[in-house]
């Protein structure tokens, strides 16, 4: 698959999983139950938990190595944001549809080193990322944000971290199917349970895929069984 399809693919999911869990009408900045969405702060609130896997504190556990798998776990999570805020932001704009975003960030800044291999994370300055990190949640706090300007500081921590647009798609798919499951099993009314038997549900899935899994209705379904010993 080229990789403006793998965009184009990831966009077409997205804009389905929104108008699943928010409603028709999503893009104009409210819920089907009227509650605000601002998809900046979806930003900056994951890259908090993105600067977390990384050992910055200098008071505690120094030494620690850089978690890695929830690096690309909160790469794909800022992803499903970036993504929501673009569309948004091509809607309310009237810039076009999801193939013309698709074909704008496939010709955007950044896009092609995006399509190379990702940087390998152990070679990289732990602080040099952070700085990015916290470039990138300065950039979502002001009321003038340049979505394409988010859009490449994004591709650029997430190559640092090991991400690039090939990982980045499998990963998204799988992440799709467990916000899929969260939702059907009452996450926005705040009684899913994302701790199974001591594990949390990303690890879960992670396990499943280490297992050999990929076809997304057997992640649902192993999902569906695990959850119920939970």
């Amino acid at each position: 698959m080229q990789y403006k399809n793998l965009i184009l693919d990831m966009l077409n999911m997205q804009q389905s999983l929104n108008d699943e869990t928010n409603g028709a009408g999503w893009e104009n900045g409210y819920t089907n139950k009227n509650k605000l969405i601002n998809w900046k702060r979806c930003i900056y609130m994951e890259c908090a938990e993105l600067i977390d896997s990384f050992a910055w504190k200098h008071w505690k556990a120094i030494s620690s190595p850089t978690d890695e798998q929830n690096l690309r776990i909160e790469i794909v999570d800022i992803w499903h944001f970036v993504m929501s805020l673009m569309l948004s932001h091509y809607h309310v704009n009237g810039l076009g549809g999801i193939e013309k975003l698709s074909d704008d960030i496939a010709i955007s800044n950044g896009f092609e080193a995006f399509c190379k291999e990702p940087f390998v994370v152990a070679n990289e300055s732990m602080y040099e990322i952070i700085n990015d990190i916290e470039m990138l949640i300065n950039r979502c706090s002001g009321f003038d944000a340049d979505v394409y300007e988010i859009l490449k500081i994004y591709f650029t921590i997430a190559l640092k971290c090991g991400v690039n647009i090939q990982s980045l798609y499998e990963c998204y798919v799988v992440k799709n199917v467990l916000n899929r499951f969260r939702q059907n099993n009452g996450y926005k009314e705040g009684v899913y349970k994302k701790i199974w038997q001591g594990r949390e549900d990303n690890v879960v899935i992670s396990e499943i895929l280490a297992n050999g899994v990929s076809g997304m209705d057997e992640i649902y379904a192993l999902l569906e069984a695990e959850y119920k010993k939970a």
